[in-house]
């Protein structure tokens, strides 16, 4: 079963190259123009999240997928990585897996050239791992 926090972050990921979420049955569609600011998720993307998981929104669903966001949600689909772009897909747990990863429509995509979309990053928790790394192999230098 896929969890919020994994449908948040695959629709982060897929936002970030350009996909809409269809919200409405169809009658409208959602794009935050920025998906991360600085740390954590931007406004606009988390007022997006909390759109798309209301009721009011009815069924919604990425573009170029047929899976609604509450399908994901259930226990009868999880969140995986696709062979072709790794980027994060549905993957049903039982039955048929879903035709087409989202990428299929993506033009120039995969793209090493470009950065790979991702989730926000915690500036000082990764500074602080790379230099507990740089001490601990200064520190292995020496013991030697």
């Amino acid at each position: 079963m896929a969890s919020k926090t994994q449908v948040k972050k695959y629709l982060a990921y897929w936002f970030q190259l350009g996909k809409k979420v269809i919200i409405s049955n169809g009658v409208a569609s959602l794009q935050p123009l920025n998906v991360i600011d600085g740390e954590s998720y931007s406004k606009d993307f988390e007022e997006c999240w909390q759109k798309i998981l209301s009721p009011k929104s009815g069924e919604c669903y990425l573009e170029g997928t047929e899976q609604t966001v509450a399908e994901l949600l259930s226990p009868e689909w999880d969140i995986s990585c696709c062979s072709r772009c790794e980027m994060p897909v549905p993957l049903k747990n039982l039955g048929m897996p879903a035709i087409l990863c989202p990428c299929n429509d993506v033009l120039n995509w995969p793209n090493t050239e470009l950065p790979a979309p991702r989730e926000p990053v915690n500036s000082q928790n990764q500074l602080t791992k790379i230099r507990q790394r740089l001490l601990f192999n200064k520190e292995s230098e020496f013991a030697d």
